[in-house]
């Protein structure tokens, strides 16, 4: 290869542009030296490092929001820094702290290693932060398949629980088909978008701007369409979105609690920041197809995650199954985004109130797990509210903005999103996902009745586990949580008029 050609490849790598990736991959290896310089000690410095290290990735990230690298495509093309992209680094990064904080608690009730546990977090968190700002298939998928691999470790973690084992061969499974989907995707598009018989094409049709400028002169390319399919298809997978949603409930019962946290929302979360970037970016002329597609899976996912959760008693199985319907109304701030102004600020809005109440509901399900971390019952709540008045309340304040009730954090985000909708036009979808909402009242509200009222089914003798004590710092976390919903529910700020791409 010519050495010019190189050198202009090297000149193209903008290393500033990933300071908080980097520092986050420094924070990992970093773990891993100081196991091997204090054996018997790092056991208890570890989490306190890794928190302390992700508070100044992410301080450093606040302080540096608007970056003089915004919009501009780095490393020849491979990522395209954006104030959204800013955002999910923030979004990623308190993900990634709250779990931390969430295994220093699960962690402590069982035997599994713990610098291992965090190290791989770090390195799923910074291949998140990479992922939400790819420009290129081929970083693109590099990124998700970091982050898959480090999955299959997580959620498996509990090598002596048969639930965790489990969990993690079908995540693996499955997991291998949906990138398989996607790679048959990029390959198909790839391949079409270098035909040099049609208008358009290019020899670098894997990066977003390259592509969409081919697909605007083949408007309705079959093979192009087909690759279009198949990419969303394995991007929805990584949501949970109808009918790749299978994996879900085994995998979020099997995962140790923190794990599930993970994948609920900074895996979702990501999820939905890639969906946007190709809707917007890479697709924007497919809209006939993208557009229908999106909302068909918007409608169904919301159907399935409603009804399927309402006979669920295991409340990771039931959190795992609403969270397939907030997947499906976040779909549809996605598929309404070619078409209304409001919906990505929408979009991030919605995924902010869910982060801080999904993060407020796992911290009392960690408090209140036994050693065998999969059986989390509904019944284990009954009397909570009685016996432990902090986390019955900040447990309600969490389902309740779950639920979407005013006026808290989750009420205002779905209303944000409805109202992209029928900005957009998709006033049947947006009927359903208004039924979905009513739906999910029910199951919610049976869980804070569990914890608030006398339960349906005495639990039999010794078969509650008994709660961990909340420590100051995670009890202080936990309020901050439950008073966010209730601030943001009041004053949702402007995030509607910033975030754009």
């Amino acid at each position: 290869m010519d050495l010019s050609l190189l050198q202009h490849l090297a000149a193209g790598n903008t290393w500033g542009a990933i300071r908080p990736e980097l520092a986050l991959g420094c924070l990992a290896l970093g773990l891993l030296v100081l196991d091997l310089l204090f054996p018997k000690r790092a056991g208890g410095l570890v989490a306190c490092v890794s928190l302390a290290g992700q508070l100044a990735v992410l301080a450093d990230v606040l302080c540096h929001f608007h970056s003089v690298w915004l919009n501009q495509d780095t490393f020849n093309g491979l990522l395209h820094p954006s104030l959204a992209g800013q955002a999910m680094r923030v979004f990623l990064l308190l993900s990634s702290i709250l779990v931390v904080l969430l295994a220093r608690v699960t962690l402590a009730k069982h035997p599994a290693p713990r610098i291992e546990f965090y190290h791989i977090v770090l390195v799923v968190t910074a291949a998140l932060m990479l992922l939400v700002q790819s420009n290129h298939f081929v970083m693109l998928f590099l990124a998700l398949e970091t982050v898959t691999v480090g999955f299959y470790i997580l959620v498996s973690y509990f090598r002596t629980s048969t639930a965790s084992l489990e969990a993690g061969l079908k995540y693996l499974i499955l997991g291998a088909l949906s990138s398989a989907l996607l790679l048959f995707g990029i390959a198909i598009l790839y391949g079409v978008a270098g035909n040099p018989f049609l208008p358009g094409h290019s020899a670098d049709a894997m990066r977003y701007a390259e592509l969409a400028q081919f697909l605007t002169l083949n408007p309705h390319n079959f093979l192009a369409s087909v690759g279009i399919v198949l990419v969303l298809a394995g991007v929805a997978f990584k949501v949970g979105a109808f009918p790749f949603q299978i994996w879900i409930p085994d995998v979020y019962q099997g995962a140790p609690t923190p794990v599930t946290a993970f994948l609920a929302v900074a895996s979702k979360g990501a999820g939905f920041a890639v969906l946007l970037g190709l809707v917007l970016r890479a697709f924007p002329s497919y809209g006939w197809l993208v557009t229908p597609v999106i909302t068909a899976m918007a409608v169904a996912t919301i159907l399935f995650g409603n009804l399927a959760a309402l006979t669920q008693h295991n409340v990771k199985r039931l959190i795992g199954l609403s969270g397939v319907s907030h997947a499906g109304f976040l779909l549809l701030g996605v598929a309404a985004a070619p078409y209304a102004p409001l919906a990505v600020g929408a979009i991030y809005f919605y995924l902010l109130a869910y982060l801080i109440a999904s993060f407020t509901v796992f911290g009392v399900m960690a408090h209140l797990a036994g050693p065998e971390d999969s059986d989390q019952e509904l019944e284990h709540y009954a009397g909570l509210a009685k016996d432990h008045p902090f986390l019955g309340a900040v447990l309600a304040i969490g389902l309740g903005s779950l639920a979407g009730i005013p006026p808290l954090a989750g009420f205002m985000g779905k209303f944000f999103v409805f109202v992209a909708a029928y900005q957009a036009g998709m006033h049947g979808a947006l009927v359903v996902a208004i039924a979905g909402v009513v739906v999910s009242i029910y199951y919610y509200f049976g869980w804070i009745k569990a914890a608030y009222f006398e339960a349906w089914k005495a639990p039999a003798a010794g078969s509650v586990p008994v709660p961990t004590p909340v420590g100051k710092l995670f009890g202080l976390v936990l309020g901050v949580l439950a008073l966010g919903s209730i601030v943001l529910g009041f004053y949702p700020g402007p995030l509607g008029h910033w975030l754009q791409w």
